[in-house]
């Protein structure tokens, strides 16, 4: 089977158990780049046996993010990049629209659809389909935003909500590309716990209009990705947001369809939405630790000393 003139790049920190099945997805590419973050598992030991190329990214802590540096730094020999994530699997025939899609000239770039599984069941509705993603796109052309977040700590190394700014026109793929974690609940909920202090700067940024640098902007009559951004600056304003996203996704947009998987993944994101209002009030009026709103204790009084006396 021929190689199609594609160089894909897979962020990853222990991924052992997502990583063989998106490398055995993307066998087609040219080239194959896995970007790691000393990962403590055998993420680099099975990256190298599937014949991709690691490169091991140390964050400085602010920017750039690990897509971003890839971008800039790694020597790719082909024009067009494929960015997947672990938990993610380019399908035979999304390689098959894609080595199509790469001769047209009139696009820079390629949104692809993914279907999002959870507990093995493909959450179609609650809005999580269709999901657009610019992940396909000339390698000079494009470069993830900057949201100036830089600053909150502890929402890990990599770009996950941030969207790809490309010069040029931007068409859409047919095919789907699928998201499926194999690993357990765990590790969802500490993911978004992390990607939680992420959102709540992002809302702060958007209800104190800090200018967000770099950022594609928000037009309710741009594409997919603007018309998100443009509803999300009146979403931050609203109140009981938690329960408000419940009902959106459950049902106004027929999460209950999607039956057992659906009622519980739409409890999480009601839980993911509080995460991040309480982050929020503590970045807005505790300096950005809960603790410095709560006065500090008194100190206890000193024990007195006891002078011993001699036994007799």
């Amino acid at each position: 089977m021929s190689k199609i003139p594609v160089s894909v790049l897979i962020p990853a920190k222990n991924e052992e158990l997502n990583l063989p099945a998106c490398l055995t997805s993307v066998a087609r590419a040219d080239e194959v780049f896995v970007v790691d973050s000393q990962s403590s598992d055998r993420t680099g030991e099975i990256a190298e046996r599937y014949g991709a190329q690691v490169v091991q990214f140390h964050f400085n802590g602010r920017w750039p993010k690990k897509k971003n540096w890839s971008l800039e730094n790694l020597p790719f020999r082909n024009e067009w990049i494929l960015i997947v994530d672990c938990d993610e699997r380019i399908t035979p025939e999304l390689w098959e629209e894609i080595a199509t899609a790469i001769q047209n000239p009139a696009f820079n770039g390629y949104f692809l659809n993914r279907r999002v599984f959870f507990l093995g069941k493909w959450i179609r509705h609650g809005g999580k389909y269709p999901d657009w993603n610019l992940r396909l796109f000339k390698h000079q052309a494009g470069r993830y935003e900057n949201l100036n977040t830089e600053e909150i700590r502890n929402t890990g190394d990599n770009e996950v909500h941030e969207h790809v700014i490309l010069q040029g026109k931007v068409g859409y793929l047919k095919e789907d590309m699928l998201h499926e974690d194999y690993r357990d609940i765990y590790h969802w909920l500490e993911r978004h716990n992390r990607y939680s202090n992420w959102e709540a700067r992002v809302y702060l940024n958007l209800l104190t209009g800090k200018d967000e640098t770099g950022s594609i902007g928000a037009n309710l009559f741009g594409d997919a990705v603007q018309r998100k951004r443009f509803l999300k600056t009146i979403w931050v304003r609203l109140p009981f947001k938690p329960m408000l996203r419940f009902i959106l996704f459950y049902i106004i947009r027929l999460g209950f369809l999607d039956g057992r998987a659906g009622y519980i993944y739409g409890r999480l994101l009601s839980q993911y939405e509080y995460q991040i209002g309480v982050k929020l009030y503590e970045l807005r009026y505790c300096g950005g630790q809960l603790n410095t709103a709560v006065t500090a204790p008194v100190a206890p009084p000193a024990i007195p000393q006891v002078e011993k006396q001699a036994v007799p």
